[in-house]
């Protein structure tokens, strides 16, 4: 059982990576250091796009407006945080 909290720690530990570069990416994009016409750069949007709208659209519909400020990928990265916290303190040392 601890091999599978183990791995659930690693998905969580990757999913944030995976926000921060879809994060850092959507910046890049927008002040136009990379080109989406790059069918590589269009590949690793749309993969990030597809992983972490799922999840970033509902935190996106509960935030208010702040203009162009996107505070969503923070809130997840924290909530996974505390996931990742709660498993480690509370369920990890319980289980055999």
């Amino acid at each position: 059982m601890r091999a599978v909290l183990d791995i659930v720690l690693i998905i969580l530990d990757l999913y944030v990576w995976l926000l921060i570069a879809s994060a850092i990416l959507s910046w890049l994009i927008a002040f136009n250091v990379v080109n989406t016409r790059n069918q590589f750069i269009a590949a690793v949007g749309e993969f990030l796009y597809r992983i972490t709208e799922p999840v970033l659209a509902p935190i996106r519909r509960m935030l208010p407006s702040l203009g162009g400020l996107d505070l969503s990928p923070i809130v997840v990265i924290l909530i996974i945080m505390f996931l990742q916290r709660v498993i480690s303190y509370y369920i990890y040392p319980n289980v055999i």
